[in-house]
């Protein structure tokens, strides 16, 4: 099975960084038949603090059916986040992903462009929670029902509130594509 881990400009590196690991773990000492393919707008994406990552795949190259995931990093205003987030695109890949029933993840104000759009309302999620509750407000503006807790699932979505919340997001969605027991193995052995 494969997991589509999407990166738009200005990413977090810590908030994309344990969806590899985790899974990279799972598949290679475990054998978990799990692959992470990463996308983005363009072939190299820059992340939060110029990290420049080469990608998998382009946007355009993406078809849902080949994949049970989609993990949504957060990143930062400042280094063009929301430019490629809030793209239509990929609020289409979003709803797509939604409408099949297919796992959609997020780490901190990566849920914002879920909320954007439209898959969210009515629904329960979390962003980041500092600076004066900013990214919740903008969240709560997309009719979503902001719960205030790390981590937070609505049927085949998982959002959360900081980077710290990142390996937390990858071992739930390993659990999701597994089992408990298989997730437990993983995280057992990768020291949590």
């Amino acid at each position: 099975m494969k997991v589509l881990l999407f990166l738009a400009k200005g990413f977090e590196t810590m908030e994309f960084s344990p969806f590899v690991d985790i899974m990279g773990w799972a598949r290679n000492d475990y054998g978990y038949d799990i692959q992470v393919i990463t996308c983005g707008f363009q072939k190299q994406v820059i992340s939060t603090f110029h990290i420049p990552v080469t990608v998998d795949k382009l946007i355009d190259e993406i078809h849902i059916d080949d994949y049970e995931a989609l993990v949504i990093p957060g990143g930062f205003e400042e280094f063009g986040f929301y430019e490629e987030a809030y793209h239509e695109k990929f609020l289409q890949l979003i709803r797509d992903f939604n409408s099949k029933g297919k796992i959609i993840a997020s780490v901190c104000v990566g849920a914002l462009p879920i909320g954007k759009s439209g898959v969210l309302k009515g629904r329960k999620a979390t962003t980041y929670h500092f600076k004066e509750g900013i990214r919740q407000a903008q969240l709560r503006e997309f009719n979503v029902n902001v719960i205030d807790e790390p981590i937070v699932t609505d049927n085949n979505i998982i959002t959360s509130y900081c980077p710290q919340t990142a390996p937390g997001v990858g071992f739930l969605l390993l659990e999701k594509l597994t089992s408990k027991e298989k997730m437990e193995i993983v995280k057992k052995a990768m020291g949590y």
